[in-house]
């Protein structure tokens, strides 16, 4: 079974050819899609996101272990949450265009699917997993290696505590003489679950979006996205 082209360009971003393609693309197959599949079973992405979630826990904890030896635990343990969380996972698979990818359900194609971070974050680990099955630790090392440098040189540069409207407020004062302003863009959900979006924007230009339960999370997710795209 050899790969289309849309799976070939993928492939090339990743950097990593799979000998057995049917991983990959079981990496990318939302649980929606294989549920509207009523003649056939396709296997969908949530036993490979488990898997890839344990793997790329385990790289980056060693890569830092390494990298960062007068680092203490609490201090590794606070790099390794930043780069595996779900806006570090969104923004590395936004970066591969990973939302194009995705075999999604008529309706999860219909509500935005392919721009959700959270279904982005879980392919993403979801293409880690099958990497892992198609070729072992090695490969999978070589793959994290190649995405994730740069988000965790990034996390161990910024100091523990620490606090990304601070951060982003300083940064924009000293840069442009005035603070940024934040804005409420959406709500979902039921009360008990809500999720709110909120953009962060300097003057009438928007520089970083982010989600959360809360407004005052989403507040820091959107200024996480902006201090990554402002800081280069």
């Amino acid at each position: 079974m050899k790969a289309d082209g849309s799976e070939k360009h993928l492939i090339e971003k990743i950097g990593y050819s799979f000998a057995d393609i049917s991983l990959l693309r079981e990496a990318l197959t939302h649980k929606s899609f294989s549920n509207e599949q009523v003649n056939r079973q396709v296997a969908h992405n949530e036993r490979l996101e488990f898997l890839g979630d344990a793997v790329l826990d385990m790289v980056v904890s060693h890569r830092i272990f390494l990298a960062y030896p007068t680092f203490a635990e609490g201090e590794l343990t606070r790099v390794r949450a930043e780069v595996v969380s779900e806006d570090g996972l969104g923004r590395i698979g936004e970066s591969l265009a990973l939302g194009d990818y995705l075999h999604l359900g008529r309706g999860e194609e219909r509500s935005g699917g392919r721009t959700k971070k959270s279904l982005i974050a879980n392919a993403l680990e979801a293409v880690l997993g099958a990497v892992y099955c198609d070729g072992g630790p090695q490969a999978v090392e070589g793959v994290v290696d190649r995405l994730f440098a740069p988000a965790i040189e990034v996390a161990a540069r910024r100091k523990a505590g620490v606090d990304y409207k601070t951060r982003l407020q300083e940064l924009v004062q000293g840069r442009h003489g005035h603070p940024p302003h934040y804005e409420l863009v959406g709500a979902e959900g039921p009360d008990h679950q809500r999720e709110y979006t909120i953009s962060v924007c300097i003057g009438e230009r928007i520089v970083g979006s982010g989600s959360g339960r809360t407004k005052k999370a989403a507040a820091q997710a959107a200024a996480q996205v902006a201090l990554a795209h402002l800081e280069g």
